[in-house]
């Protein structure tokens, strides 16, 4: 096998020599799919690795959970080629590769706590079938010294090898968006931590194939996982700022989207009202490695509970939407379109319009692609399927498959009166109106033209 700690930039400046090196990818989600397209798109061979069988032959056949056709086409084309292979034997694919990428990020459980387990267990498999001269890149989501106290040391225990000796390990964290396209590690800057400068700089000419964007280094790992974290709470402090001010500007009789647009700000205070998910993970990770610092985080802590709320503001919403159709929770259809994904904002609608005595309906196409029946009893397998019968749509951020909707056919289909509760601020209140829908939005005063 070549000595990819060793390598040099002319030894990979073409796609026929960067096919001598098979690379591993650990964990068939979202950014899992993505590095493996990225590195079989730039000639190396890909071996996507996951523990789960239902995932391996949904993946080999081109399927996920996450992406839009352009993806999956990509995906199926590059498995046909057999550029990307997919199996659950993570002890021979890593055995067998040149570079391991780690695409397993930490979960939130009930509690809100951040859950290793998964990762951890990975890392002592990688770790047992790891040999001489091999790259490691972690691209999951990291706490404070996490890459350094578990991967590293988990890695180099399993194995026998010493970091930056005899195998490499870098960080090269990248954060989940709903523009999730083929070109989305091409098209943005990777940003790379190592220990040591040997696997810094094999790490930096390898994943620089991957980028137009270019590789930026960080001093050092723990400086990478705050920046990482930081990020993400960030956004999540915005976005609760939005929240409220979306909330006055009901109570003020305007339009949240409107008076955004008029700020001296390039871009809106938040790209969307509520989120499903986006960067929680981080958000909860540094608020407990804040806390296990003896610091408190009092405006992130408070974002957090900003928006979660939400949620609950939207069930307001769409209550006063059932009222303005003279119906009440209690016996009522809402058709909720958004993400099926647990946790989401979208699926956490439902289960509150439940406690409300609501009959709700949801469809996510992504998640409508395979069979949820048990986990998700309530998923509906097409639009017009979510919606018929319904006395009310909701509609939740990031999903713009959706649009343009055909309020003229789903009208036809529902109840009637209906209402249409938008939760993305990115439909037209007039023309929804027009179409005899009574119309709530979030962001946007009660019956507003």
């Amino acid at each position: 096998m070549p000595a990819v700690l060793r390598v040099k930039p002319e030894e990979i400046d073409s796609t026929e020599k960067r096919g001598r090196y098979t690379v591993s990818v650990i964990g068939c989600g979202q950014r899992g799919i993505l590095y493996s397209m990225a590195f079989a798109e730039s000639g190396f061979k890909v071996k996507c690795v996951d523990a789960d069988q239902s995932v391996v032959k949904r993946v080999a056949k081109g399927k996920t959970l996450f992406s839009d056709r352009e993806v999956e086409s990509k995906l199926k084309s590059l498995l046909g080629t057999g550029q990307i292979v997919v199996t659950n034997d993570l002890k021979g694919a890593v055995s067998q590769s040149d570079i391991v990428i780690m695409a397993i990020t930490p979960r939130i459980d009930a509690k809100n706590d951040p859950d290793y387990s998964e990762l951890e267990i990975n890392c002592k498999h990688v770790g047992a079938a790891l040999h001489r001269d091999s790259l490691v890149v972690y691209c999951g989501t990291s706490g404070l010294g996490f890459t350094e106290s578990v991967i590293k040391e988990t890695l180099e225990n399993a194995s026998g090898l010493k970091n930056g000796q005899e195998f490499g390990i870098v960080y090269n964290p990248i954060q989940s968006s709903d523009e999730q396209t083929p070109c989305f590690l091409t098209n943005q800057e990777l940003k790379v931590a190592g220990f040591e400068k040997t696997s810094l700089e094999a790490a930096s000419i390898l994943l620089g194939t991957l980028t137009k964007k270019g590789i930026r280094k960080a001093p050092n790992v723990k400086s990478m996982e705050l920046a990482t974290l930081f990020s993400a709470t960030i956004k999540d402090v915005e976005n609760s700022l939005a929240n409220e001010l979306a909330i006055l500007c009901e109570k003020a009789g305007s339009d949240y989207f409107e008076v955004s647009k008029l700020l001296d700000s390039h871009k809106p205070i938040v790209a969307q009202m509520m989120t499903d998910g986006k960067g929680l993970t981080e958000t909860y990770i540094l608020l407990e490695n804040a806390e296990n610092l003896n610091t408190k985080l009092r405006l992130s802590k408070l974002a957090r509970q900003i928006n979660q709320e939400a949620v609950w503001h939207a069930i307001n919403l769409t209550q006063t939407a059932l009222r303005s159709c003279g119906k009440t929770f209690r016996r009522a259809k809402i058709a909720v379109l958004g993400s099926a994904k647990p946790g989401s904002s979208s699926e956490v609608f439902v289960r509150l319009l439940e406690t409300k005595g609501a009959k709700a309906s949801l469809y996510d196409p992504f998640w409508a692609k395979i069979e949820h029946s048990d986990t998700t009893p309530n998923l509906k397998k097409s639009l017009v399927e979510a919606v018929e019968g319904a006395d009310c749509i909701v509609l939740f951020p990031g999903q713009n498959q959706f649009k343009p909707l055909n309020l003229k056919k789903l009208r036809a289909v529902m109840k009637t009166p209906a209402a249409v509760v938008d939760l993305t601020g990115l439909d037209n209140p007039q023309e929804i109106e027009r179409e005899g829908f009574i119309y709530r939005g979030y962001g946007r005063s009660s019956g507003q033209k």
